[in-house]
């Protein structure tokens, strides 16, 4: 399986989680600096004991280092407050926040900032071809189910894509909304609006070959990179009202005349699991393993992040342990 206006707030009165204490931070010296120069008969020169104290502030400063930081599963992660709308802040960012790497799913959050340039998009509707259900079937996709002949507009097929993942959501949107006279022209040209766009953004580490995740051998991207573009996406309020959701239901004129009924299912457990979680994007597989794009406001503070690379449910666990620790700086 694989930014713009403030989005509305939550408010709530989060509880701080207080900071890990920095063990070791108020001795002058080492542990065994302290046991040699407490055995009798031990004899040190005024430069052996500046060298010990040296040394031990040294050690007691690279612990606290190592302990000021959240620990988590996946190296590939990045954290960044947000509070300052357009601006942004960097907070942590893990040993491989820079590489880059397969992004999974992930990727549709670059499809729907290109989709959102053109707000005039929303209400336009779009027939669903048998084409994005047997695309779905040969890469083993994720779906939002949609049925051949039914009509959904630009809005819902982002809440089609964004909410359950579905890659035949995001092939309708990109073979409509891109430009050229075939399905294949049209993609190239969507993709290559989202590459133009990672550009304008600074997102260095980051290229798109696909509108979906589903990687063709380019298409990649850093935590540091998807953190920035997550922030950026929550500030388009149409983005941030989608992703915010557990679940969501629509209607659709079929094929035969009737009405159609949706229910979406949101794949970001966060949501359920986290108080003040916004959104925003899941992604998983076989290359790419488990990715979160995340945020989450508390005290008038939005916090945003990413995780590549990491375990099923790790990736989970590792974003509430970012957010807490990040509320708590």
């Amino acid at each position: 399986m694989g930014s713009h206006a403030r989005p509305n707030r939550i408010h709530r009165t989060g509880v701080r989680i207080a900071m890990v204490a920095l063990v070791g931070a108020a001795l002058p010296m080492t542990a065994g600096g302290l046991a040699q120069a407490a055995t009798p008969g031990a004899t040190h020169s005024a430069d052996e004991n500046d060298q010990h104290a040296v040394q031990g502030k040294a050690a007691d400063a690279q612990d606290a280092k190592h302990q000021d930081a959240p620990r988590i599963n996946a190296d590939h992660a990045f954290l960044l407050d947000a509070r300052d709308g357009s601006q942004e802040r960097e907070l942590w960012g893990g040993a491989k926040a820079d590489e880059s790497v397969s992004m999974a799913s992930t990727t549709k959050i670059m499809t729907a900032m290109v989709v959102l340039k053109h707000p005039e998009w929303l209400n336009r509707q779009i027939t669903v071809k048998q084409e994005y259900r047997d695309y779905v079937q040969k890469v083993g996709g994720s779906t939002a189910d949609l049925q051949t002949g039914d009509t959904l507009t630009v809005a819902q097929l982002l809440h089609a894509m964004l909410i359950p993942s579905g890659d035949d959501a995001a092939m309708a949107l990109a073979d409509n909304l891109g430009s050229g006279s075939t399905t294949d022209a049209r993609i190239a040209d969507f993709v290559h609006q989202m590459n133009v766009e990672a550009q304008q953004l600074g997102l260095t580490g980051t290229h798109f070959d696909g509108f979906d995740g589903i990687s063709h051998g380019s298409n990649f991207s850093t935590a540091r990179d998807l953190a920035k573009l997550g922030q950026r996406a929550m500030l388009q309020p149409v983005f941030a009202d989608i992703v915010k959701n557990k679940q969501f239901k629509a209607e659709a004129p079929a094929a035969n005349g009737h009405i159609r009924y949706y229910t979406w299912d949101n794949t970001n457990k966060l949501l359920s699991s986290y108080d003040g979680a916004l959104g925003i994007k899941t992604g998983s597989g076989p290359e790419a393993g488990y990715a979160l794009v995340f945020a989450a406001e508390r005290d008038n503070r939005t916090l945003v992040g990413a995780i590549l690379k990491d375990d099923e449910k790790s990736r989970f666990d590792d974003a509430t342990k970012m957010l807490d620790w990040g509320f708590a700086h």
